[in-house]
């Protein structure tokens, strides 16, 4: 997808997120589990930032960090230049109302005992947003622009599809006139035969509505698609970001290589070619991470340093970066 040069919406520095975990006895010293480690990025407005990696390396808690559904340990988040990481609640209204939030389940985010109607206006029953005739007409201006209708406003969930579902939530986060939207692997839960339907249509409703996107997801195909700039993580740590086309075609962190070469190849004589890189070993806890580079346990390029010294995000491309001592 074609990136144009727009201003940063949202910029991030130096983001920690840390959970406190129970101590095994009264001398013992508290254990922190790093979830998101010193994280720095930023998303222009009007595009979509992707964000891969595997299972636990931090891409939901880094969203969710964003959007201030969780209270960060240490960073800056800042808004249209506005650092809103400390805001108490009362400030974090107005901004609350400007980012909402795709969620992953379709079945737990609805609250089953609400007709449709109820759950998209709800937001703007919070923020007053109109009167109630103009509340029900946006809820069905929403409905048609999410290929539902009229007919669906006075029904309940459980009336749906998983498809159809996540269209309502698609709704609901539309219906206070966001400009960015976290959608948190939004896909994950859906038939193959609906995904790309999805899909397309987010990226539809950007262009139509202008809206800022970070896309979590584990389908890379589907990342590729639908993102302008994609972000690499693993164990808490941002190991290389770049523009799509940069990231799926070169590469330059072993993890990235080893993600990307994981990816299933339609055309046989081309997945025989492109044989998939086997990662030694399993994830080091997030408790007791390896000092030095967090993927060092698992590199068949480690060299000594890499045991001693945690890489720092260089740029080795234009707009490109990596956090490895190989470059």
């Amino acid at each position: 997808m074609e990136n144009k040069e727009k201003e940063k919406l949202i910029e991030v520095k130096n983001l920690k997120k840390y959970f406190p975990v129970k101590k095994s006895s009264f001398i013992s010293k508290p254990q922190y589990l790093k979830a998101v480690d010193n994280v720095s990025f930023h998303i222009n407005e009007g595009e979509t930032l992707g964000l891969v990696g595997e299972s636990g390396c931090g891409k939901s808690t880094t969203g969710r960090s964003i959007i201030r559904l969780f209270d960060i340990t240490d960073g800056e988040i800042l808004y249209r230049g506005k650092n809103i990481a400390k805001l108490k609640e009362p400030d974090l209204r107005l901004y609350r109302r400007k980012m909402q939030m795709i969620f992953q389940d379709p079945y737990a985010s609805l609250n089953p005992t609400l007709t449709v109607q109820d759950l998209i206006s709800e937001p703007l029953d919070v923020y007053h947003i109109g009167s109630k005739k103009e509340r029900k007409e946006r809820v069905l201006e929403l409905l048609e622009k999410v290929g539902l209708g009229k007919s669906h406003m006075d029904r309940y969930p459980h009336e749906f599809s998983g498809g159809q579902r996540q269209r309502i939530g698609i709704a609901r986060a539309l219906s206070s006139n966001p400009e960015f939207i976290l959608c948190d692997e939004p896909i994950s839960a859906l038939d193959v035969s609906i995904q790309a339907q999805v899909v397309n249509m987010l990226e539809d409703l950007q262009n139509e509505m202008g809206l800022t996107y970070l896309f979590i997801a584990h389908d890379l195909s589907m990342v590729r698609h639908i993102s302008h700039r994609i972000g690499v993580m693993y164990l808490g740590k941002l190991v290389e970001i770049g523009n799509s086309d940069d990231i799926y075609k070169h590469p330059l962190h072993p993890y990235t290589q080893a993600l990307l070469s994981s990816v299933l190849e339609p055309d046989p004589k081309m997945a025989k070619k492109n044989s998939i890189i086997t990662l030694e070993g399993d994830v080091p806890s997030p408790l007791n991470p390896p000092s030095g580079c967090k993927f060092v346990t698992r590199c068949k390029y480690r060299m000594k340093q890499c045991h001693e010294i945690e890489p720092k995000l260089i740029e080795k491309e234009s707009e490109h970066m990596v956090a490895c001592h190989l470059y």
